[in-house]
């Protein structure tokens, strides 16, 4: 007499997401467990086959207040530093984590990597190419806002701000500038006295982003190497207004975690680490 085989255990994939790298890796993980024929992969994607019974779960930090929600499960909320995320992974029996973060989200990647290693879960970063400086740039790379925050003194008095809402207090000093700063979410004290602030979100055109730095007379423009095509047109503006560019470098993925660029190379990594 045989006997009914039990449940079989779905294979789970944790993203630590909010990236637009992160939604469509969801989506495509998704996709191929959508039973579906035929799964439109994306250009360069592996042949690995469907990934059957796969489970897909997304954690967001929940900084934005509306975020766009991927494909799958979603989490909401901080996991309470790397032994939080650690038991989570253990408690939800995670088979592979991938940190497909902001790139100057730094704190979660580190505290990924420790989880990681504590919970023996392979670990995998999906970072989107940074920007690369083209004839008739002018940039000033810095290794930080603070470095940032200085750097302009010297360069313009009308700033264009895009390195998001968290960090305005380090420019909070520079009492003698005025800024325009662009955020998803309205930004809170502390901040620079004398601002004006654009809430939007990407992706951006250039000739908005053309006519944003001759509206408001922009005489320096400061960002985060973040990488991506939905917010480089403000490069292209500023290159051909002439307008000096603070570039905060990205900070480095932690030692010993591989890390592959885009959406197509994390799915085949999914597919070998399940496998």
């Amino acid at each position: 007499m045989s006997v009914p085989a039990g449940p079989v255990r779905r294979p789970h994939v944790l993203i630590l997401g909010g990236t637009t790298e992160a939604r469509t890796l969801a989506a495509e993980l998704v996709d191929r467990l959508s039973g579906t024929p035929e799964i439109d992969r994306l250009p360069g994607t592996p042949e690995t086959g469907r990934l059957p019974g796969l489970r897909v779960t997304t954690s967001l930090a929940g900084r934005v207040a509306a975020p766009r929600l991927p494909a799958g499960e979603v989490r909401i909320g901080g996991f309470g530093g790397p032994d939080g995320l650690a038991h989570w992974l253990r408690e939800h029996a995670v088979d592979a984590l991938i940190d497909a973060t902001h790139p100057f989200a730094g704190t979660i990647s580190f505290n990924a990597a420790q989880a990681a290693a504590t919970a023996h879960v392979p670990l995998l970063a999906l970072r989107r190419p940074g920007w690369v400086p083209e004839p008739g740039d002018d940039w000033h790379p810095v290794a930080s806002l603070t470095e940032a925050a200085e750097a302009v003194r010297g360069l313009g008095h009308r700033v264009f701000l895009t390195t998001g809402r968290m960090g305005l207090a380090t420019f909070a000093h520079l009492t003698d500038h005025w800024f325009l700063v662009r955020s998803v979410d309205a930004p809170e004290p502390p901040h620079p006295p004398h601002m004006d602030v654009l809430l939007a979100r990407g992706p951006f055109t250039l000739e908005g982003e053309r006519a944003l730095l001759r509206d408001h007379r922009i005489d320096v423009l400061v960002t985060k190497d973040s990488g991506g095509a939905a917010t480089a047109p403000k490069l292209e503006a500023a290159r051909e207004a002439g307008v000096p560019v603070v570039v905060v470098r990205r900070p480095a993925v932690p030692e010993g975690v591989p890390v592959v660029e885009t959406v197509g190379d994390a799915v085949g990594w999914v597919s070998a680490t399940i496998h």
